[in-house]
């Protein structure tokens, strides 16, 4: 063992959080926990993951919820793609292990939804097997530590660092190192700012001697993003609302939302006014109001969205994929955090 586990060992033993998922080996609850926290900050997932395992306590309670239950107790996490391939991965364990987590490495790495990191995560952590694990925090620790250069979103800046972390990995308590490293990342050697004069590596960090903390890790692409124009109908017919279920290869797959239609650009309210509504007649309609717009940021997009409050006294046609609910029961259905956000501030209230 060189200085630079030993610090961080002994930093961790002294600082680090008591979080639920770090008082089992379960495998269901390691793996449970993984996918949880990716994209999303521990303080927010600790509340999620309670509720993820008092209501699905074993792998064949998840297996055998709906689609619409899961994806309701995951609302407000986002990338709900991570909720379905828990469920369709629940399903496999179920149905080719017999409800036993696999404890082989490339067996844990073949499950849907599960990559390297994740992989690595359970494997050490819940089998103390020696794979390292290779998060953003270890990947920025690494790099500002032993002074990769290589940009940390290429695949010779990764292969760098999967090379550094992989000699570290001990043979012996594997999970307990990977969690040090994570926890130091996220505590201490945090993306911005990191109070460099408390850490107890600042004397060998290549990042800190070089005054590089700032810059590295290097990155050399910057996100793309798109915008979108979403325009949603709330419609109502006396006790009913109209709901449609997103069923395309997009954001928010699966989830509920208003009747909506979108546009490449910003609409003025006369163009809102004269839009063709096929889920509806539009001579039966009274409008009620058009909402301001609100902006909602994802990772590769922004949407700017209106809500369009409508009466009809009739619903002359729908798809299948739009249905009538009773407005007292809409909160029954998972939405997206942009919905749910909205719905607190708009006319649902008033009824």
């Amino acid at each position: 063992m060189n200085g630079f586990e030993q610090e961080i060992y002994t930093w961790y033993l002294t600082y680090k959080r008591d979080l639920p998922w770090r008082h089992t080996t379960d495998p269901y609850k390691i793996w449970i926990s993984e996918i949880i926290l990716q994209q999303t900050r521990v303080a927010q997932g600790i509340n999620y993951y309670k509720r993820f395992i008092e209501e699905f306590p074993t792998v064949f309670d998840l297996a055998d919820a709906s689609e619409d239950e899961i994806l309701k107790l995951w609302q407000g996490l986002g990338y709900y793609s991570r909720a379905r391939n828990l469920h369709f991965t629940a399903k496999q364990i179920v149905n080719q292990f017999n409800g036993v987590f696999p404890r082989d490495f490339k067996t844990i790495l073949s499950l849907k939804g599960i990559g390297n990191y994740t992989a690595s995560a359970i494997a050490s952590i819940a089998f103390d097997l020696p794979h390292a694990a290779l998060d953003g925090n270890i990947i920025r620790v690494i790099s500002r530590y032993f002074g990769i250069t290589a940009p940390v979103d290429t695949e010779k800046g990764i292969s760098e660092i999967q090379k550094i972390a992989s000699e570290l990995i001990p043979d012996k308590n594997a999970g307990f190192h990977n969690q040090a490293l994570m926890e130091f990342g996220a505590i201490q050697c945090i993306p911005k700012k990191p109070e460099c004069n408390l850490c107890p590596l600042m004397e060998t960090c290549f990042a800190a001697v070089n005054n590089l903390v700032g810059q590295i890790p290097f990155k050399s692409k910057k996100v793309k993003q798109s915008t979108r124009y979403f325009y949603y109908y709330i419609v109502e017919n006396k006790d009913d609302i109209l709901m449609e279920k997103r069923t395309e290869n997009d954001i928010w797959k699966n989830l509920y939302q208003f009747p909506l239609i979108e546009k490449e650009k910003e609409l003025s309210d006369q163009e809102i006014f004269a839009l063709e509504m096929p889920f509806i007649s539009n001579e039966s309609v009274r409008f009620r109001s058009v909402s301001d717009t609100v902006k909602h940021v994802l990772t590769h997009q922004t949407i700017y969205a209106r809500f369009i409050h409508i009466e009809t006294g009739e619903i002359v046609s729908f798809n299948k994929n739009i249905f009538r609910v009773n407005k007292k029961d809409i909160y029954k259905f998972a939405v997206s955090k942009l919905l749910e956000r909205s719905l607190k501030k708009l006319y649902l209230e008033e009824n």
